[in-house]
């Protein structure tokens, strides 16, 4: 049997030694309690967004930015975020990144002005993209390799599923039952709570060679995903034709090529360009941008079709995707014995293909549906599959990589999961509405158009289940390691 090889295979991290060492399910605890704040908070506040553009009067750009700015953020600093773990430490990042995200939502939800909400979502998104890479990092380098560090990984990946799948009901709960301010308030005490943890408990470990931070490449690609990932936003509303979408994205891939070329010079790059030719890292962040693109908007265009087709309040939407929640949490825990069975590569593609036959059925969604009829079923199967495929996706990525670029590796998946998604909303939700604009809107028109963004989806996730087929390695799972 053909196992998976080990992540840390040569110079183990250096650490700091001391008193007591904290118990697994301790370290687990407070570093999935931190990747839940990030990813919660990618979609907690949609449906708080009335409120606020009511409380604050916000206009509608910045409404958008409410979300917008949490995101772009988010994905463009994610790379200095990994990077800044491994040289600097795991454990200091960890912390450092989590009490910028709690003082930021502090700032947000006391904000009394537009602007100061929207700088304050925009420091979260800092605070996030410094805090959920060392999330990731701090697991693998501190669980022995084999089935340890695979549940470990399986148990991250659901953590962080459920947060982006609870994300409706919790806004929901919080807005209907207390006020908009607490999506944002609720992460002061758990975040203060983490942090006080993470001081005492958690261990630090970083790359045994001291280096400089690369500061020249982490500003350009930050500055190029944000430009890029400006663009992109900037056609939902504009169109793909207009100057204020190409032009930042134009300049977005200028920035990004002059990064590029920052990096095959430098003594200590941020990014070293070798690490793309790792078969492992390359073809599975490939995959992981196409299925990003595919299934990130799902929880978006549902809960549209719930609340505007079939006239749900946001409360009920968000209790309504409680089944999809507990599907994608399922997948993520059973992926590692399965696996176990079938190694990585396979498992990867058939939870790909669970969720686009969800998709398909999704895709044909009108004004007429029920939850039981129309919703139930294809959520489950779109929920499921992308909880078996990212276990699998997430384990090849890291599988390659030296442990001194643990961080980065993981810094860059993420990245490739934000900004897929980003690209696939937008380029979604203006099929969708091009069809609702052509069939004259009102509830049938919707329906269509959000039922056109699913059969898209089905199209974009077929063609990273024919990537992962062409290019993934075939390697067995770690879990197949005692």
């Amino acid at each position: 049997m053909v196992r998976m090889p080990p992540i840390a295979t040569s110079a183990a991290p250096t650490r700091t030694p001391r008193r007591t060492a904290a118990p697994a399910w301790l370290v687990m605890l407070l570093v999935c309690a931190g990747q839940f704040l990030v990813v919660l908070d990618v979609s907690v506040v949609n449906v708080a967004l009335p409120a606020m553009r009511t409380g604050l009067g916000l206009s509608e750009l910045g409404l958008q930015w409410i979300v917008n700015a949490y995101v772009i953020t988010f994905a463009g600093f994610m790379l200095l975020g990994g990077r800044a773990a491994d040289l600097f430490g795991r454990k200091r990042i960890f912390v450092l990144g989590l009490a910028l995200f709690t003082l930021a939502s502090a700032g947000g939800g006391l904000a009394q002005q537009p602007w100061q909400l929207i700088a304050a979502r925009t420091v979260q998104g800092v605070g996030a993209a410094v805090l959920s890479p060392a999330t990731l990092t701090i697991l693998t380098t501190s669980f022995p390799t084999g089935a340890a560090r695979t549940r470990a990984i399986a148990t991250w990946t659901a953590v962080g599923a459920g947060g982006g799948a609870v994300g409706g009901l919790v806004g929901g709960v919080l807005t209907e039952n207390l006020s908009w301010r607490w999506v944002l308030l609720i992460n002061v005490p758990v975040g203060a709570l983490v942090l006080a943890g993470a001081v005492l408990w958690l261990t630090e470990s970083r790359q045994g060679v001291a280096r400089r931070l690369d500061v020249p490449g982490a500003l350009l690609v930050t500055g190029g995903l944000g430009l890029v990932a400006y663009g992109i936003v900037q056609t939902e509303t504009d169109g793909w034709a207009s100057a204020s979408a190409l032009l930042p994205l134009a300049a977005g891939l200028v920035v990004i090529a002059a990064f590029i070329a920052v990096e095959a010079r430098t003594k200590a790059p941020l990014m070293p360009l070798g690490l793309f030719r790792l078969r492992s890292v390359s073809s599975a962040n490939a995959a992981m941008v196409l299925s990003g693109a595919a299934m990130f908007s799902m929880w978006y265009f549902l809960s549209l079709y719930m609340q505007n087709v079939l006239g749900y309040q946001p409360l009920q939407a968000g209790l309504s995707f409680i089944p999809h929640s507990l599907s994608i949490v399922l997948g993520s825990k059973i992926g590692p014995r399965l696996m176990h069975r079938m190694g990585a590569k396979t498992l990867a593609i058939a939870g790909a293909v669970i969720s686009v036959s969800g998709m398909v059925w999704q895709g044909a969604m009108d004004a007429d549906g029920t939850y039981l009829g129309t919703l139930l079923g294809p959520g489950i199967l779109m929920a499921l599959g992308a909880g078996l495929t990212a276990t699998p996706v997430a384990s090849i990525a890291t599988s390659g990589a030296d442990p001194a670029d643990q961080g980065l590796v993981s810094g860059l998946m993420n990245t490739s999961r934000q900004m897929g998604g980003a690209l696939g909303l937008s380029v979604l939700s203006t099929v969708a509405a091009s069809r609702i604009e052509a069939a004259g809107h009102g509830p049938k028109a919707l329906a269509d158009g959000y039922a056109l963004a699913f059969q898209v989806g089905s199209v974009v996730l077929l063609a990273s289940i024919l990537l992962m087929v062409i290019a993934l390695p075939r390697r067995r799972a770690d879990a197949a390691q005692g």
